[in-house]
């Protein structure tokens, strides 16, 4: 589509908007959580409201690692700050987050004289991501790993504890939080911004984007006392943004309808680590004042998930801290048959072809070193982890033949004997050992969904691009609201580190626009 008319002059936004915002309240529909927009296409982006109720300097939409990042560094550039949320309680998907953070050159790496690079976590994050990433946003997150660990704990006082490693990441590189959950960073962020005057509104939900004639965003339409899931509760009020609103409002993991609009296959039968509010109308909301998106259609989902416990649970954790030190196995043949250190789609559409659960073991030698006790304790008090004396209880457990079982047992031993992996290419760790006798703890897999990689289109400044391909002013954005930094498939542990690099950069913006009006 050409950016200028006959005329000679830009095509603005409202044009744009004119012709097309029929289709994108037809999306919001469907996707049944964007009732405000059925009004009129135009009226619904130029109307302000007689009256602000509230006004601010920046306005941020979420409080996860990437909204409250973003406040924190709006308010030290010196901004009144306004975090809303409609949920009842902050952290949104970041507090059940994993707690793990990709940060190149940290201490740990050090310590155990591991050599890496910006260079190679960018070679990482695009492998993953199929070479879609947009590469200036991969070479911010890369460029900036370190400095955004320095800034969690120095400044936010967020203690990280461990390396780990994450399939798909060449070296381990990967730091944990002392609570092995994202809480660990969450809840000192939040504290920082509460002590640094950040104000907070919850069971606010933002309706829609208010803008000017200039297509500059102005403002928000929300809905106090909103009580999650219902769309008609809560009272009506107007918030007016004097420099920019930033959306760190998280991705759609939850909402089946959009995510089937974008895949079909992902119906119902898939569950989500997500939490509930994880349903993707600001990023819409965002949509119908004209900023573009990206990659929708990619949603990734998690390999390490189990049948047996709901939500994100502990079998996460469980898994991805074993593999390279225990086989993922077939039941049905008892043979391995994906790359246990691969990334997170390879084995994911591995299990989804196969069709049925398969299961991760090691011996207690392996867990012990590898899995926190708590999550052990957790996941064995749910029924999600079991623990059996013997190779011959497991199988019979499982309904797992037991001779080719063995074989692959033995073959397992002398791969992790030579460190090297003929049939998968594995990467087994050098303090890998033999899984040679009982107790052996195990977990049946199954995937789940668990990010959404597409989202609002941004620049390395943060600021959300419209469909002229110029950013529209007022508006930032961060984390999974957005799309671009991970490509296909996000690299594990690099979440965490995108909503925090981001999130600085579009609170420390946003605090410096101009103000309007």
């Amino acid at each position: 589509m050409s950016d200028e008319r006959k005329d000679g002059k830009d095509l603005s936004r409202r044009d744009f908007l004119k012709s097309t915002g029929t289709a994108a309240i037809a999306a919001g529909m469907v996707a049944g959580s964007l009732t405000a927009f059925t009004r009129d296409a135009e009226a619904a982006w130029d109307t302000m409201p007689k009256k602000w109720d509230e006004t601010h300097d920046v306005i941020v939409v979420g409080t996860g690692f990437a909204g409250l990042a973003a406040a924190i560094e709006a308010r030290h550039a010196g901004a009144e700050v306004l975090v809303i949320d409609k949920m009842r309680t902050h952290g949104g998907n970041s507090i059940i987050n994993g707690g793990e953070m990709a940060s190149v050159g940290n201490r740990f790496q050090k310590e155990a004289g591991i050599q890496d690079s910006p260079e190679l976590l960018l070679k990482d994050m695009l492998k993953a991501g199929s070479n879609l990433n947009h590469p200036e946003l991969v070479k911010m997150c890369a460029e900036r790993s370190g400095e955004a660990l320095d800034w969690c704990e120095q400044f936010v006082g967020a203690k990280f504890v461990k390396l780990v490693y994450h399939g798909g990441h060449s070296v381990k590189r990967s730091v944990q939080t002392d609570n092995a959950s994202g809480s660990g960073l969450v809840n000192p962020l939040f504290a920082k911004a509460k002590a640094m005057g950040v104000k907070f509104l919850f069971t606010t939900k933002m309706e829609r984007l208010v803008t000017n004639k200039e297509g500059r965003v102005v403002g928000m339409e929300i809905r106090k006392g909103y009580k999650f899931p219902d769309d008609k509760s809560g009272k009506v009020a107007f918030l007016k943004a004097r420099k920019a609103v930033v959306l760190g409002s998280g991705g759609f993991s939850q909402n089946v309808v959009l995510r089937q609009i974008h895949d079909p296959r992902i119906d119902a039968r898939f569950d989500s680590t997500n939490h509930p509010g994880a349903t993707g109308e600001a990023t819409l909301a965002a949509c119908m004042i004209g900023a573009m998106d990206v990659q929708m259609d990619w949603i990734q989902m998690g390999p390490w998930t189990s049948p047996d416990e709901k939500g994100f649970g502990q079998v996460p954790q469980f898994c991805e801290r074993l593999v390279g030190y225990g086989p993922m196995i077939d039941p049905k043949t008892g043979r391995r048959f994906i790359q246990e250190t691969g990334n997170r789609k390879v084995r994911a559409d591995a299990m989804m072809a196969l069709g049925y659960n398969t299961i991760i073991f090691s011996d207690e030698v392996n867990v012990k070193r590898q899995v926190l006790a708590h999550t052990l304790e957790k996941g064995m008090a749910n029924g999600a982890i079991r623990k059996y004396d013997t190779i011959e209880e497991l199988a019979a457990a499982y309904g797992i033949p037991l001779a080719p079982f063995k074989e692959e047992l033995a073959k397992w031993n002398s791969y992790v004997a030579a460190k090297k992996d003929p049939d998968f290419n594995c990467k087994i760790f050098p303090e890998t050992t033999p899984l040679q006798q009982g107790p052996f703890y195990v977990a049946r897999l199954w995937p789940r969904v668990h990010y959404t990689m597409g989202g609002l289109v941004i620049n390395k400044d943060a600021q959300v691009k419209g469909f002229n391909m110029k950013p529209i002013q007022g508006l930032y954005a961060a984390g999974e609201s957005t799309g671009g930094v991970h490509g296909a498939v996000r690299l594990g542990t690099c979440s965490m580190l995108s909503c925090v690099v981001f999130g600085r950069i579009a609170g420390k913006n946003a605090a410096n626009e101009k103000p309007w009006g």
